[in-house]
């Protein structure tokens, strides 16, 4: 690793990563959509009328703190692959309302369900909220761009190099339309954060040295099968545990912290090499997951950035960042800067504002009640996110992955067709067993 040549595509500016992204999405961008309905150019009117794609859990959370922000907002519509996921919403969603319910005015008819629901939601609105599992969101966001509508979406932005692709050319046509986007890497909307960059910006612990990044925990929720799903709706249902719509824990969860090394370093890893496996969570219910990675991930000026995670239960537990440099270190969960003697050089004041989720949607909505274009995420959130499925590549595969190899090589791991009687991309065996990925086994490049 040490003497190892590094990809010279990382020595390119920013805008040409862009540029390259652009072709290998098939030339998105070279004649976009300028909808006469888009209101890009002056901002939304005096109402803004938001639109929920995904009403799990996150996208129930994301929608009333949406309606908890300062401006006239109102939900008119939602979509949701399952009615009983859009009913549970919507009624979680009054209920955290009902202080407020002119905010919530969504009618029977603005409620759509199945795969193409969300191309009937976001006509309808001004500001559209994607929070479906991730392996949708490549097609929600273009979508929703080519409407030409403000967005919000969570992190991670897509599960294979192929939608990286497209979300990458999709943010250049949001860009040229002035759209504002906004990803849920919420750290960067988190007030200790922002002092911690301010100050790292200012030499506070001179040149960076190395990373350790950790995202480690118990165990998340399965849900069982029933004899009336098929397969593709047990897997829609399960999602977290099969990579089309997932990515893995280390792509859905642990990119939070992978992108605050990207943003501290302020550039994104050439190569990635790592190990991981099914320790403890090997049962046929968890898919085709690991539950633990480990990731050396490389930066072009020979910086490495070490990266945990792991869902075990009774184990230690840590969801933080620590970066080190010359002059000392800094400890993100904790918001404090130490020397190298352990003398505290600044320490966050938790008194102060510190609500990031919150934070994300008052930041976008004032800015769209302005008809100011002030945020384009979409990028980094792309960055961040194909960081993390490098990273699965490395432990999946045992190889050394290089940034630029996986992006050109339009690896795409969705279905063939969306529709709960078509095949997922991974089938169950005779045992109702799903095939894992094996180090020295799975392969991605000669």
């Amino acid at each position: 690793m040490e003497n190892e040549k590094l990809p010279s595509f990382h020595d390119q500016s920013r805008r040409d990563f862009v540029k390259k992204t652009t072709v290998l999405a098939g030339g998105l961008i070279a004649a976009p959509y300028l909808s006469s309905q888009a209101n890009y150019f002056s901002g939304a009117p005096d109402v803004i009328k938001i639109a929920l794609i995904g009403c799990g859990g996150r996208g129930t959370g994301a929608a009333v703190q949406a309606l908890s922000t300062k401006q006239n907002v109102r939900l008119v519509a939602m979509a949701d692959a399952f009615r009983d996921r859009l009913d549970g919403s919507y009624e979680n969603i009054k209920e955290a309302t009902k202080a407020t319910p002119d905010r919530l005015q969504v009618s029977e008819e603005n409620k759509f369900i199945g795969f193409d629901a969300y191309k009937e939601a976001i006509a309808k609105a001004d500001v559209v909220i994607l929070t479906t599992p991730p392996g949708f969101r490549p097609i929600h966001f273009e979508e929703a761009i080519r409407q030409g509508k403000h967005v919000f979406m969570e992190k991670p932005v897509a599960t294979d190099p192929a939608g990286i692709a497209k979300v990458l050319a999709t943010a250049e046509i949001a860009k040229q339309k002035k759209l504002n986007v906004i990803v849920g890497l919420q750290r960067h909307y988190q007030t200790s954060y922002r002092e911690l960059y301010k100050r790292l910006k200012d030499g506070m612990i001179g040149d960076i040295l190395s990373m350790q990044v950790w995202w480690n925990q118990g165990a998340l929720w399965v849900k069982p099968r029933k004899p009336e799903y098929t397969e593709m709706e047990y897997q829609m249902r399960n999602w977290y545990y099969f990579n089309w719509l997932c990515g893995d824990h280390i792509v859905e969860q642990h990119i939070h912290n992978i992108d605050v090394g990207n943003w501290f370093m302020g550039e994104t890893p050439v190569t990635a090499v790592g190990m991981g496996g099914r320790a403890i969570r090997t049962g046929k219910e968890y898919g085709e997951i690991y539950d633990h990675h480990f990731v050396e991930y490389r930066y072009k000026n020979g910086v490495v950035m070490n990266a945990q995670c792991r869902h075990w239960k009774d184990s230690v537990s840590r969801v933080d960042e620590e970066i080190v440099g010359t002059k000392g270190r800094m400890i993100c969960d904790r918001g404090v800067i130490l020397d190298h003697k352990g003398k505290t050089l600044y320490q966050f004041d938790r008194k102060q504002h510190n609500q990031p989720y919150q934070q994300e949607h008052d930041e976008l909505f004032a800015a769209i009640a302005k008809g100011e274009y002030k945020f384009a995420d979409a990028q980094r959130g792309a960055e961040a996110t194909l960081s993390a499925i490098i990273g699965r590549m490395a432990t999946y595969s045992g190889q050394s992955i290089a940034w630029d190899k996986a992006l050109a090589s339009g690896i795409n791991i969705q279905p063939e067709k969306y529709a709960f009687d078509a095949p997922p991309p991974v089938m169950p065996d005779a045992d109702g067993n799903y095939a894992y990925a094996k180090p020295g086994i799975t392969k991605y490049f000669s």
